[in-house]
């Protein structure tokens, strides 16, 4: 019975404690607002992305998953970068085939060296 007194006082204490802190702070005591949990961007601007980057790319996790602007972010960062290397591809490839057109027949490069060989 000494034990259910004790526990109940207890009880009555730890909740008067807390009702008091919670509201007895006043307007001077109020927690200032919290950041965003948001880090930069760890991929480098000074240089195109590599596969390591994005193999040690972590992504902060909120109490329900990913952030969804953290992930919207790397996203449009990852589509803009390709987009530049799918132009810059395309730009390299069409020089090539300018330039094989302009070389004579006979010396033309043969990508294709698996195709003649499995002929022979």
């Amino acid at each position: 019975m000494l034990v259910f007194w004790f526990l109940l006082i207890a009880l009555v204490v730890v909740v008067a404690a807390v009702t008091l802190a919670v509201v007895g702070g006043g307007s001077e005591a109020v927690l200032p607002e919290a950041e965003p949990d948001r880090v930069a961007d760890a991929l480098p601007e000074s240089r195109p992305v590599v596969r390591g980057d994005i193999d040690a790319l972590r992504l902060p996790v909120a109490p329900r998953g990913y952030r969804m602007a953290e992930v919207d972010d790397v996203l449009e960062r990852l589509a803009a970068e390709l987009a530049e290397r799918d132009a810059r591809i395309a730009e390299l490839t069409a020089a090539a085939a300018q330039g094989r057109g302009a070389q004579a027949p006979g010396s033309a490069v043969d990508l294709h060296k698996d195709a003649h060989q499995e002929g022979r």
